[in-house]
């Protein structure tokens, strides 16, 4: 977690403090609202309070996003930790501030009441070590909705807010397996990976189609998750109840990747989607093969010749 959250960091922080429009901000003030504002855009509630002119808060409300039900039972606590340290200590870094750092009162695998804390520009250098702390006995100030910053509407429309909302996740999956691969080798980082990846299309499909009767639900129901995604999808094939194939082209989960992180994230995506469409209640094989310029997948339903 720290290496993809301080991966994250590295990629995105500068780039999207600056299309939020922060920069005049006190240096407190403008990281709060970012980690607000990004997460919101990504469909995570977070809420906002500032302070004095050098203290900002942040807290996350529950369900925690991919933590979302059960899933944060099995969370250790040092992941979200590895969180803080990866991004929310790296800000002051980023910013040319080395007076600024990150407070943390309460945490969501301790069972307080969700990951809070608040960005402080103390009155001197902060050391490596302090640059994230604790104090699990302060509480933040009461929330007021008329401090809750929002996006420029001029800037930000509704189809920028969806791409957003989808890119936020993409990135998290693309950094996810490059950091994995590092931490524990191609072998087992695919192995985890791949598994991870079937067992999330498995376990939520219902909760993004209804069900679906045969192989042209199915290839309508991945011809509009891949259209979502921004990328190009030819279907072909019998749709009464035979073999469907789709041409897809433009994947924007590997874009500007290529060799062995390619190969590896594409893995992985596969499984995603392999894992939906065999959470049908009709049987079907998933067939995909890798093109010149993308994927073809062919489904077809389980017994066929």
């Amino acid at each position: 977690m720290f290496r993809l959250c301080r991966r994250q960091h590295e990629e995105k922080f500068l780039s999207s403090f600056r299309k939020l429009g922060l920069d005049d901000l006190p240096d407190a003030f403008a990281c709060a609202r970012y980690h607000v504002l990004s997460n919101r855009m990504g469909g995570v509630t977070v809420e906002y309070v500032d302070e004095s002119d050098t203290k900002a808060w942040v807290r996350f409300r529950y369900p925690r996003w991919m933590f979302d039900g059960p899933a944060i039972c099995g969370v250790p606590v040092e992941a979200s930790q590895g969180f803080l340290r990866g991004w929310y200590a790296q800000n002051g870094v980023s910013l040319e501030n080395p007076r600024l750092g990150f407070v943390c009162v309460s945490e969501d695998m301790t069972g307080q009441f969700g990951l809070c804390g608040y960005f402080r520009e103390y009155d001197h250098d902060l050391s490596e070590d302090e640059r994230l702390q604790f104090a699990p006995d302060e509480a933040p100030p009461p929330y007021d909705p008329a401090q809750q910053p929002v996006p420029s509407a001029s800037e930000w429309n509704t189809a920028r807010l969806a791409k957003a909302n989808r890119n936020y996740a993409v990135e998290y999956i693309r950094n996810g397996v490059r950091e994995l691969v590092n931490v524990l080798g191609q072998k087992r980082a695919l192995e985890l990976a791949k598994l991870a990846a079937r067992l999330t299309g498995l376990q939520q499909y219902r909760h993004i189609a209804e069900a679906v009767g045969g192989p042209a639900e199915a290839a309508r129901f991945l011809t509009g998750m891949f259209a979502g995604m921004g990328d190009a999808v030819v279907s072909e094939g019998d749709h009464g109840g035979g073999q469907a194939v789709l041409h897809h082209h433009g994947l924007r989960i590997v874009r500007g990747l290529d060799g062995e992180e390619r190969s590896n994230l594409l893995a992985c995506w596969t499984e995603l989607w392999r894992g939906a469409v065999h959470s049908c209640r009709a049987f079907m094989d998933v067939a995909v093969t890798e093109t010149a310029d993308g994927l073809d997948w062919t489904i077809t339903p389980k017994g066929a010749a």
